[in-house]
């Protein structure tokens, strides 16, 4: 028997230089190919217990945790859902309760002559690039019990001070020194400008006045460029921060409207599209 479900971490971190805040906390079951999230807790009650169990597992931490059937139910109640695709139910939900971090959560049970067991892996994800943040596989032990729920207690429990414990170090560390993200500026057929034309009044080359955006919206003006010819510039690592100085969290999302921002102020005509840690602008 093998049954995975996935914790959903919302993280509300503290402005660049102030400690970080402990996350929010939602988990929800990982449906195999065949089963639908909506329903799959309503026809296995181990996976409720475990689930139920995970959660304890962060509140007991001092974690702040979301219920995930109380936003499946607002969800609902809105029509969110114009599909079946598992996939898109499951961005959904994550898009509503605003996650920051993932973590994957594979319940795998056991039983012989020698008893019941039951393995948990866990494996945290940071959603804005997909980057692996931490890994644990937690053991029960054997017993002689049909209790799957109890075993997946026992489990977590094995488990869960070290996980956090990494994953909050490497969090912490993306706090310090920004999260990373590719950014690939291009034009469009026919555009009118290029990297070497004149920008604003002070008639400066557009590569400059794009270098020295990311420099001043970066954490300690970390970033670099791979390449820049007169069709195309490349920053492939450029850190941005998790908060800005009103302490309002900087997703890729947002951070691509305020570039696009600035370079609709400078006469352009941007268009955005993200893919998982990348940003793909076209200048038109």
């Amino acid at each position: 028997m093998q049954k995975t479900l996935a914790v959903f971490f919302l993280s509300f971190i503290t402005s660049l230089g102030v400690a970080q805040t402990q996350p929010r906390i939602m988990v929800i079951p990982f449906t195999k190919e065949g089963e639908d999230i909506r329903t799959v807790l309503d026809e296995d009650v181990n996976r409720r217990i475990a689930i139920t169990k995970v959660k304890e597992g962060f509140d007991n931490k001092g974690y702040t945790t979301v219920d995930f059937i109380g936003k499946l139910k607002a969800a609902k109640d809105n029509q969110l859902f114009n599909s079946d695709n598992q996939t898109d139910i499951k961005t959904k939900i994550i898009e509503m309760s605003g996650c920051d971090i993932y973590v994957i959560t594979e319940v795998d049970g056991k039983k012989d002559n020698s008893g019941s067991s039951v393995n948990v892996i866990l494996s945290s994800y940071e959603v804005s690039t997909g980057n692996s943040l931490s890994n644990k596989v937690g053991s029960s032990g054997k017993f002689f019990t049909d209790d799957i729920g109890r075993l997946a207690s026992k489990a977590v429990e094995k488990c869960i001070d070290e996980f956090t414990e990494t994953m909050n170090a490497k969090f912490t560390e993306i706090e310090k020194k920004g999260r990373s993200l590719l950014i690939d500026i291009s034009f469009a057929e026919g555009a009118a400008v290029n990297m070497t034309s004149p920008i604003g009044t002070d008639k400066t080359a557009l590569s400059d006045l794009l270098e020295e955006w990311v420099s001043n919206n970066t954490v300690n003006s970390n970033y670099h460029i791979q390449g820049v010819t007169s069709s195309k510039i490349i920053f492939d690592e450029v850190k941005i921060p998790l908060r800005d100085k009103n302490g309002n969290s900087v997703s890729t999302t947002r951070y691509a409207l305020q570039l696009s921002n600035y370079l609709r102020s400078v006469g352009l005509t941007p268009s955005k599209e993200i893919k998982g840690s990348t940003l793909y602008i076209t200048l038109n």
